[in-house]
């Protein structure tokens, strides 16, 4: 590997406007690279507020840029500043290409967004291009229904990135669920920049039992999880009434809001599961992979992460995905649901008790995901730590660096 005496570096972007789930992706892949390779470090540079409440193996460290969040109408504002969302981009944008200026990457991974939020990761990408860095762009399984994506990649100029910029890309998942890149016009050329890397694991042996909560109960338990909370109100609702209307339900719940949860919904939650015996709650836990490991199943919306985890602990599931505002989460569990791998529930807006009830009464006899035989279904940190590997042995190779090209 590259990195001489100073150790090999790694340089993560991850946009993290909203949720967990870019965070504990780029999370997953750093502590996956630095207990591989000894010599490497990995910086994060990431707008999730609340990344300082989750903890980090020694050589994995990060930088919070600015945050912004977007609004219902799918305009984005400054998330703590008193600041115009035009400023806070710039300077998002400038800490970013002098954090990379002062890091020196020997290789940088964009995480979904080719060119960042609103462009902010372009100067950096042509930078490093001119450096002769490897330029990786890692996309989850699903992106998002394909009439939807290819005018959205067309309005922010992606394609030209992808040709020019992009030595490699990465998709962690496999081609027999979902291609995220279906529906656009792509050239063999960029066909030829990806490799399906299998979902990203987690190794049971390696997971610790650090999360308290997971001492709530003496007994099996179901995990309710909504991710990140932010828009997960209907699921935990949906949930509630099923145990409000039936006491008899075999297995007690563990539901954890998530730190986006609105604290208004929270405290109307929190009352209902007052008068429940069998239900308690907590907001946030930093530690979800040991929840998800001793729940005895879990509910949950679907997101990229918690369903790595029910994978990787086999877990049975039964899944209510959002459809809002992008189709993702309903397009990963169709399609896994169609591989028996998990159970769906929709959402039909009336979120009746009893037919909830009923899946959570079948939720402990359902097939577990390992019934299914997928090869390669769970080898995605594995290859991951394999490709670092070779796109820096090739970067340490001679080299000729292309003119500078303007984007």
């Amino acid at each position: 590997m590259v990195g001489g005496a100073r150790g090999t570096r790694i340089l993560i972007y991850s946009h993290d406007s909203f949720g967990l789930g870019h965070l504990r992706r780029c999370r997953s892949i750093a502590h996956s690279l630095v207990r591989t390779y000894r010599n490497l470090s990995v910086l994060i540079l990431s707008g999730s507020p609340i990344i300082g409440s989750f903890d980090f193996r020694t050589r994995v460290d990060f930088v919070r840029v600015p945050g912004v969040i977007k609004l219902r109408n799918g305009e984005y504002t400054s998330l703590s500043l008193n600041m115009d969302v035009q400023d806070t981009l710039a300077l998002r944008s400038s800490i970013i290409r002098h954090t990379a200026e002062v890091f020196e990457p020997d290789l940088f991974i964009v995480d979904k967004e080719p060119l960042g939020l609103r462009g902010e990761v372009r100067d950096t990408l042509a930078l490093l291009k001119e450096r002769g860095i490897p330029l990786v762009l890692g996309l989850r399984d699903v992106m998002d229904e394909p009439t939807l994506l290819a005018p959205e990649w067309e309005r922010k100029g992606v394609l030209p990135a992808l040709r020019d910029l992009y030595d490699e890309i990465w998709v962690y998942g496999l081609p027999q669920i979902c291609d995220p890149l279906e529906g656009l016009v792509i050239s063999a050329a960029v066909h030829r920049k990806i490799t399906y890397t299998g979902y990203l694991g987690h190794d049971p042996s390696l997971e610790r039992s650090t999360s308290g909560n997971a001492m709530l109960f003496n007994e099996p338990f179901l995990l309710v999880t909504p991710g990140g909370g932010g828009d997960g109100g209907d699921l935990i609702d949906w949930v509630l009434r099923a145990y409000e209307t039936d006491a008899r339900l075999p297995l007690p719940a563990l539901v954890v809001y998530g730190p986006f949860l609105q604290p208004e919904q929270k405290a109307a939650f929190q009352t209902r599961i007052d008068r429940l015996e069998r239900v308690r709650a907590v907001t946030f836990d930093a530690h979800m992979e040991d929840l998800v490991a001793r729940a005895e199943g879990v509910v949950a919306m679907g997101g990229y992460n918690t369903f790595c985890e029910i994978l990787s602990f086999d877990k049975r599931a039964l899944i209510v995905p959002r459809s809002m505002p992008r189709l993702e989460q309903m397009i990963r569990t169709s399609r896994a649901q169609d591989m028996g791998l998990i159970k769906m529930l929709v959402d039909d807006g009336d979120r009746d008790a009893w037919m909830m009830a009923t899946a959570l009464r079948h939720l402990p006899q359902q097939a577990r995901p390992s019934d299914v035989v997928v090869p390669g279904l769970l080898d995605g940190l594995t290859s991951v730590n394999r490709l670092v590997g070779r796109a820096l042995q090739q970067a340490s190779q001679p080299r000729i660096v292309k003119a500078k090209m303007t984007f």
